[in-house]
């Protein structure tokens, strides 16, 4: 049974996957300029979630059935979509499903890791969860994507790392790093973490080369079938823009996206996302200098990792939806509201109206980050 704790994370959960489906049937209705009369229940199959429903059904060897290169996605949640699917609900609803049952474990869990941290701030964990749940990207929690998954693995893994508990930690940091690209840069920080911290055990340490199996294996496989050990590489390249860029260039070059029409007059919603990732990213350089001033080593390699690989693409984006595999974000912002309570009202007036913003965008596809 849940704890008191676990019963009002999962409250938060509840309330904010009500407030998204209200916006799911209700922004397709509000914001229609079509001829067709929209559909809402396909609000959900927007941008991402084509390219993972596409894995999920033919897999990796059968073109670009989407349009896009599908070696860019690693196969952990198109393959759980797979197999929800087979319940006879369809892939949309499948990758629905995944990612609210995901999010309600790392919701559970991140308010765990919270507690442990700051043990003297008492129902600390709750706060966390509940600012993590209304973040204003949020959306992409309850979506079809690999945000919530991937936080259901990292968010305990990275509790059990505090804890000494390197086998549980290892377990954890291979199934996030069968989800994303990003577990690569999780393990790296699993890393930095296991040589700095105090509870380190030495007889642990082979099992730090687990997480490494399925992103190796990962890359076999698509040896075998496109030819290159980097064919995700390639595919992100081809299909995405990512490739290498000195950083001060991709700040450059993501400087000029968010200038007023950059790209057309009628693309207005590309330069508003374009100025919510330079603001992300400011926001996470701010959150690397809190960490590096507690001595939070092992989160500092996480954050530092995964805001490089995102600054040295041609420019800068995604960022903002990354926030959300940020903990240390979603616990430091908790902590400041704890201590500065008008920190906590400044924040939900700001974040609540984007992030129905946010979610209107992406159930109406605009892109959206």
């Amino acid at each position: 049974m849940p704890t008191a704790q676990g019963r009002e994370v999962l409250g938060w959960w509840l309330v904010s996957r009500v407030a998204l489906f209200v916006l799911s049937v209700s922004a397709p209705l509000l914001f229609n300029r079509g001829n067709d009369y929209p559909n809402v229940w396909h609000a959900w199959l927007q941008w991402d979630v084509w390219h993972l429903k596409a894995v999920a059904e033919f897999g990796y060897n059968h073109g670009e059935p989407s349009g896009a290169p599908l070696a860019a996605f690693f196969p952990g949640f198109p393959l759980l979509v797979r197999l929800v699917s087979y319940t006879g609900i369809g892939y949309v609803a499948a990758g629905i499903v995944v990612s609210a049952v995901a999010s309600a474990f790392a919701g559970i869990y991140l308010a765990r890791l919270a507690q442990y941290e700051f043990p003297e701030l008492k129902g600390i964990g709750p706060n966390a969860a509940m600012i993590w749940y209304g973040a204003p990207v949020g959306v992409f929690l309850a979506a079809g994507y690999t945000e919530a998954l991937f936080c259901a693995f990292a968010f305990p893994a990275w509790l059990a790392a505090r804890q000494g508990r390197w086998a549980r930690a290892a377990v954890f940091v291979a199934l996030a790093s069968t989800v994303r690209v990003s577990g690569i840069f999780l393990i790296f920080a699993l890393l930095v973490e296991f040589i700095t911290s105090k509870k380190r055990d030495w007889l642990s340490l082979p099992w730090l080369a687990l997480p490494a199996v399925p992103v190796l294996g990962f890359m076999a496989y698509l040896k075998q079938i496109h030819g290159s050990w980097f064919a995700w590489q390639q595919a992100q390249e081809k299909g995405w823009a990512r490739e290498f860029t000195w950083p001060w260039i991709s700040l450059e070059h993501t400087f000029q996206a968010a200038s007023k029409g950059h790209f057309s007059p009628d693309r207005s919603d590309w330069t508003w996302m374009f100025r919510a990732e330079l603001v992300a990213l400011f926001v996470l350089l701010l959150l690397l200098v809190w960490l590096f001033w507690r001595r939070s080593w092992g989160e500092a390699a996480w954050v530092a990792a995964t805001v490089g690989a995102f600054c040295t693409s041609f420019w800068i984006y995604s960022l903002t939806r990354a926030t959300l595999l940020m903990w240390p974000l979603w616990i430091g912002l908790a902590v400041l509201a704890r201590r500065r309570p008008w920190i906590g009202r400044l924040y939900l007036a700001v974040a609540i109206p984007l992030a129905a913003i946010w979610a209107a965008g992406f159930f109406t596809g605009r892109w959206s980050g």
